[in-house]
């Protein structure tokens, strides 16, 4: 409730700052057309997971990844690791936080493991390794649209060091935070057996035909609400009273709809000029940083996308706009409103029953965001 509450305060000054003229009409359209394809992706995939949850498609995927371990801790996390980058690179930091974080959840408890260093993994690498290719990030397409329109493979040869980077960094810190229970090992457990085949079959090949359909080139609501509503027909031909109306992420709709209404406002009365002085100028290793640095506190502080929009001119070279990147996609690490993705990764946590502190996220993002964009832009600059 409090998610709701906090976004509908921002709804109301978003509202109070269009009333006054702050806000032009046309703003607020333009804005409204640029997030509803946005907030129906999130509402329809969140759909579609829960219901897949409820067939036990993500226990059953649970289970298997648990026998490739062999009972190493550190092999199960690793294959997370490589599960969640693997989805971002491919399939966007969003689809990560939203379809891998109830397998790795699943997964861990499965084994009688810690949840949190798999789900902080996830959140992790969601966000950080999605500098690799235009389809990882929104922020990427943005910017290969400004780079000039370089090929996916041109834009992937330019980002690979930091990419790798920015990987690497996050793992080896949730490997030291956490290497005790990771050093461990665990029990497969008992297989549990799948109440309806029937609904598990059909979530099965619903979501293993959502994937790439991801990638296909369509706008990414559009798959994602076509499996809700298959999903949603079975369900109620199978095991109608999982159909509810707490399926729907309200809340977070609610949050992410003021989030971008009040920072919009917030552009039309000058932070975009604000940024812009900050991040400097030139090409050196040390104005790389300046900018990858303003873009990661431009990303907690507002949202990485709005960030980007607000620095993209004042990048102004492929160089630069790299930099930038590496501030708005692998910076977001510290607040929960730094990415759509975190809040995103929050709410299948608090929907799973796992419990995780915002300070001490934010205290554990404050240690590695840094570390991760300057090391990763270190790299950007060592190989321009």
């Amino acid at each position: 409730m409090r998610t709701a509450i906090v976004g509908a305060a921002l709804l109301v000054a978003g509202a109070v700052a269009a009333a006054i003229g702050i806000l032009p009409p046309s703003a607020v359209f333009e804005l409204w057309d640029r997030v509803w394809p946005i907030l129906l992706f999130v509402l329809a995939i969140t759909v579609v997971t829960e219901l897949a949850a409820a067939a036990g498609l993500f226990t059953v995927i649970a289970q298997r990844t648990a026998r490739w371990g062999r009972g190493r801790a550190w092999a199960l996390w690793l294959l997370v690791a490589l599960f969640a980058t693997l989805s971002t690179i491919f399939l966007s930091l969003d689809t990560t936080a939203v379809l891998l974080t109830p397998v790795v959840v699943v997964l861990a408890r499965h084994s009688g493991l810690d949840p949190l260093p798999f789900a902080l993994t996830t959140v992790w690498l969601a966000n950080t390794g999605s500098l690799l290719l235009p389809v990882s990030n929104l922020t990427n397409l943005l910017a290969q649209h400004a780079m000039g329109d370089p090929s996916p493979l041109s834009f992937a040869a330019r980002m690979a060091a930091p990419a790798v980077v920015a990987i690497v960094v996050p793992l080896a810190v949730i490997f030291v935070l956490y290497r005790r229970s990771l050093l461990g090992r665990y029990g497969t457990g008992s297989e549990v057996d799948v109440d309806d085949p029937v609904l598990f079959r059909w979530s099965a090949v619903v979501v293993g035909a959502l994937v790439p359909l991801l990638v296909s080139g369509l706008p990414v609501w559009m798959p994602a609400v076509g499996a809700a509503i298959v999903l949603g027909a079975v369900f109620m031909v199978r095991r109608r009273g999982v159909l509810r109306l707490g399926l729907l992420p309200w809340q977070l709709i609610v949050l992410a709809s003021g989030l971008f209404l009040f920072i919009e406002a917030l552009h039309a009365v000058g932070l975009g000029t604000v940024l812009a002085a900050v991040s400097g100028e030139g090409e050196s290793p040390l104005a790389l940083l300046r900018l990858a640095l303003t873009g990661m506190a431009g990303a907690n502080a507002i949202d990485n996308l709005p960030a980007y929009l607000a620095l993209e001119p004042s990048a102004g070279s492929p160089l630069r706009l790299a930099a930038l990147l590496i501030g708005v996609n692998a910076g977001p690490l510290i607040t929960p409103w730094a990415s759509l993705a975190t809040l995103l990764w929050h709410q299948r946590l608090t929907s799973m029953g796992v419990e995780i502190r915002w300070r001490r996220y934010v205290v554990l993002g404050a240690i590695v965001a840094p570390l991760t964009v300057v090391l990763s832009t270190l790299a950007l600059a060592l190989v321009a």
